[in-house]
């Protein structure tokens, strides 16, 4: 497996349009999924680090390697320095996959090959093609292919080079979402299985909690924050990177007494249990921020538990979200919790009905106000 970090602290701006920043963009082995809405500047960032769009200024190094200092064409070493993509050693996998629509799958996987000889060519795009569940299928055009296959092609092409970091741009969007769907799993296998360094574009949640080991958020044009994916998705460090990120009930509080590490919050007329750690001793407002996932809907009989945080909740709305179900809740506050359809009708949920929502104290996000 390459070791290698790619660092990266660039600026990239469009005539009349957006400035797209990456600020100390740090990026190790496994999976680093770039994250975003639309417009925040993902595929940019990406092109940049591939080569195929020159930044204005800063700098891109992968391991002792300078890629781009400044923004020139000169020599690595006096500050202004452009190597150019074929020489970074990278397999860029683009969104619509980019395949050559009159080659077989043998000569696509084969095209950046064209500089070795004939036998060991063929060797490799055989191994790959095995490795990737293509083999059989060497003398088939992509139009023959499913859009799970021409993917697996794409990421061929990409690997064959044994590249020393592989970029992919929404992998999956291509696909429709049942097929999406079904090879997040095998992709992460295949990403992971191949050791190559990745950094993934996508602005899907579920696909960056499903690909990725570390996550990188941007928001305008800036990472605004990294680290390990369920760490992000579960304690975003601000507002705006919780509306990013999805987080589907996020309230103002007021924060009424802290002790023993955790916070009593005031929410409407409600009272939640938090952690306070990386809370400031001076605040005071706060908005408070709760996952779908992590609200439990009990029967108000059945409940044994006795976590800090138990409402009584009146379900409000079932609407079917993919596999599951997002149920929205009123509790004095509006809650929303997303359940597999089994756990519905074990629950016979329905529009009014009463039940219990149990949260634990660490799954109540605090975000400190700023006005």
């Amino acid at each position: 497996m390459n070791n290698a970090v790619l660092t990266a602290n660039f600026r990239r701006q469009f005539p009349g349009g957006p400035e797209i920043a990456a600020r100390d963009l740090s990026i190790g082995g496994g999976i680093t999924v770039l994250f975003g809405a639309s417009g925040s500047g993902k595929t940019t960032i990406l092109r940049c680090l591939a080569g195929l769009e020159i930044p204005e200024e800063g700098e891109i190094k992968f391991g002792g390697e300078v890629w781009f200092e400044k923004g020139g064409r000169q020599e690595a070493g006096s500050g202004n320095y452009f190597l150019p993509s074929r020489k970074r050693g990278v397999g860029f996998v683009p969104q619509d996959y980019a395949l050559f629509p009159h080659l077989t799958v043998a000569r696509n996987v084969g095209y950046g090959l064209n500089g070795l000889p004939a036998a060991e060519r063929a060797a490799r795009v055989a191994e790959t093609l095995r490795w990737l569940g293509l083999d059989g299928l060497e003398n088939r055009l992509p139009r023959e292919l499913s859009g799970g296959q021409q993917q697996r092609v794409a990421l061929a092409r990409a690997v064959v080079r044994r590249p020393k970091l592989l970029l992919l741009d929404e992998p999956l969007a291509a696909l429709d979402t049942p097929t999406r769907s079904r090879l997040r799993d095998e992709l992460r296998r295949l990403l992971r299985h191949s050791g190559i360094p990745t950094l993934l574009v996508t602005h899907d949640r579920f696909e960056a909690l499903a690909l990725g080991d570390e996550v990188v958020v941007l928001h305008d044009g800036r990472n605004v924050q990294q680290g390990e994916a369920q760490e992000v998705f579960s304690r975003p460090v601000n507002l705006a990177v919780a509306e990013i990120t999805a987080v589907e009930t996020i309230l103002t509080g007021k924060i009424l007494e802290v002790r023993d590490g955790l916070a009593t919050v005031v929410v409407g007329h409600a009272r939640l249990i938090a952690l306070a750690e990386d809370l400031p001793a001076d605040a005071r407002e706060v908005y408070v921020c709760i996952r779908a996932e992590d609200v439990i809907l009990m029967r108000t009989d059945s409940v044994q538990s006795s976590p800090r945080n138990r409402l009584t909740v009146t379900v409000r709305a079932v609407v079917r979200e993919g596999r599951l179900m997002r149920v929205s809740l009123d509790c004095g506050f509006p809650l929303t919790a997303l359940l597999t359809q089994p756990a519905c009708e074990e629950l016979v949920l329905h529009e009014n009905v009463k039940l219990a929502a149990l949260v634990k104290a660490p799954q109540v996000h605090l975000i400190p106000f700023t006005r």
